[in-house]
This record gives structure tokens, sequence and C-alpha cells, in this order.
């Protein structure tokens, strides 16, 4: 594996994601948070700062996820369907260094749409005088980033073998499943029943579990968890991200173009 090829890779990816002009997600966040400044207040009453601070953490979450998976589906799909894939299998480059390269170039481009959301973000909260506390909200980013690269390996998996539509809408799926995972084994906890116990465990066990990686609540009230859980929910997430990567990769590479 080439380090210089999942390089010259992932550079291409950006480049041509910054074509699509995605960093227009940025101004769009922008407009809402001003938005959102100034319309709050108005029906919010004394929970304005309360409001304003989830809203900008939850928005912000929502327009990554959009991108990680409209973008992501696209990455591989994209050149299957135009037949580009044709030319690629032709050079000297192995599966596993496309695959990792598509997946370092867009999670770069999350990286700096998730620091400019932040950014504005932190400035709205400035100028609104709002109190908060800026290591969580820091510490929050750092963690939507993670889950945004875990969703992006999951949307070139799904784009490998299927159409976009149905690629966006199974990484939609493992988007809130991730999410609903944990409280989905509560519940059948509750409920005592042994085939549904069954089956949420497994669902735990295969599918990631992206409430780990979500502190929006914890950001906004201050409270972060221990430094050794957040280690372990960061190991997690690298390790579950490299595993659907390398199952991408080996999908990739026994398909018949």
């Amino acid at each position: 594996m080439s380090l210089i090829r999942i390089w010259a890779v992932a550079s291409n990816v950006f480049r041509e994601v910054m074509r699509d002009r995605i960093f227009f997600t940025i101004g769009i966040y922008a407009v809402i948070m001003l938005a959102a400044w100034r319309i709050l207040p108005d029906i919010s009453g004394a929970a304005q700062d309360k409001i304003l601070t989830d809203f900008g953490v939850a928005s912000a979450n929502l327009l990554g996820v959009v991108v990680a998976i409209f973008v992501g589906t696209n990455l591989i799909n994209k050149e299957i369907e135009k037949r580009t894939v044709f030319t690629i299998v032709t050079k000297p480059i192995s599966s596993i260094e496309f695959i990792f390269g598509k997946h370092l170039g867009l999670s770069a481009v999350l990286a700096i749409l998730v620091a400019g959301m932040t950014a504005i973000y932190l400035l709205i909260l400035n100028l609104a005088h709002i109190n908060y506390q800026l290591i969580p909200f820091l510490l929050t980013a750092f963690f939507l980033f993670l889950e945004l690269c875990l969703l992006t390996a999951g949307a070139l998996l799904f784009g490998v073998f299927t159409s976009s539509i149905l690629a966006i809408l199974l990484t939609f799926s493992l988007y809130l499943v991730g999410h609903l995972s944990q409280g989905m084994v509560t519940l059948a906890n509750v409920t005592k029943n042994p085939s549904f116990q069954q089956l949420t465990d497994n669902l735990y066990l295969i599918l990631p579990n992206l409430s780990r990686l979500d502190l929006k609540n914890q950001a906004v009230y201050g409270v972060m968890p221990q430094p050794d859980i957040m280690l372990i929910n960061t190991g997690y997430a690298v390790v579950y991200t490299i595993a659907l990567l390398i199952v991408t990769t080996v999908i990739f590479s026994r398909r018949q173009f």
C-alpha cells in the first residue's frame, strides 16, 4: 500500500468536492444561525440561551450528516455509473489505496466543514452574549467529525454494490439505527421478550452505536464524559471506520467491471 497513491486519490476527491461547491453548506449554516439568533428570542422567552445553543449544535450535526451521506454514497457509485472506474482499475493502484484515498479526501472536506460551522456557532454565541464552556463544544465538534467519518465509510460501502438512491437510504437507515440501537436494547430488556432481546442484542453488536459519539446534550449543559470514556469511544469510532473500509475494499476488489 502506497501512501503517495492514497494521497493522490484523496487530493483528487478534495478538489472534486470543492468544485461541487460543497462549502456553500457553511454559508447555509451561517444564514440559519443568524436567523435563529434574531428569531428565537421572540418566541422562546427566558429559555432563548438554551434553545439557541441546542439549535446550533443540532443544525451542525444535521448538515454534516446530509453532506456525508449524499457525497459519500456518490464518490464510488458515480465512478461506476459513468464507467470511469474502468480507467481507474487499469492504473497501478490497488483497491485498498483507492477506497482509503476516497475516504481520506472526503474526511478532509468534513473536517473543514465541521471546523467552519463550529467557528460560526461560537461567533453567534459571543454576539448573543451567551455564556458557554469552550472545551465541551470543541470536543462535541471532534466527536461529530468522528461520527461523520464513520458514516462516510458506511456510505462508501453501500455505494459500492447498490444504486445511488438505495445507498442513500441504507446509509440514512444506518444513521438512525446507530442512534436508536442502545434505546432498543433497553426497551427489549423492559419487555422481557426473548426473541426481541436476541434481535436487539445482535443489532447492537453488529451495527455502530453512534450514540457513543453524540455529545450534544453534554455540550449544551457543560457536562462531559470522563477522559477514559472519551478515549474508548474515539478508538471505537476509528476501529469501526477502518473495519467498514476493509469490507468495502473486499467487495470493490471482487466486483466485475
